[in-house]
């Protein structure tokens, strides 16, 4: 089950991450040699051909607006702008034939790019 620590008197639905998306970031966090205190963050960014991106990366730094989201032992940290796009979104992880990458399944998304990577908003 998913959890997350929102600030005080927020009123935003819940990101999420799936069962997959859980597991794959405990192992890439395990694989790597200073890994204490990490968690991977998600974040928005303005670009790709659809207006908006998302970006993951391991980050180490806990900001004191930050939002937490825990599932299992991985953590998933949000910055609340980045949480205003991402607003009952779920973070994936898929394995198919063409690759393995993180995705997200957002409901405040309009259109998004073949890769996944990008998207506009309505």
């Amino acid at each position: 089950m998913t959890q997350s620590t929102l600030p005080a008197g927020t009123d935003i639905p819940a990101f999420s991450m799936s069962a997959s998306a859980a597991a794959r970031i405990v192992d890439i966090i395990s694989q790597q040699p200073d890994n204490a205190g990490l968690a991977l963050r998600v974040s928005i960014e303005a670009g790709g051909c659809n207006g908006f991106q998302y970006q993951f990366r391991l980050d180490r730094e806990r900001r004191d607006d930050d939002i937490l989201i825990k599932r299992d032992s991985a953590e998933v940290l949000v910055d609340p702008v980045s949480m205003d796009l991402l607003a009952g979104a779920e973070l994936e992880f898929v394995d198919k034939l063409m690759g393995a990458h993180f995705t997200i399944s957002n409901p405040n998304a309009a259109t998004s790019c073949g890769c996944g990577t990008s998207f506009s908003l309505a």
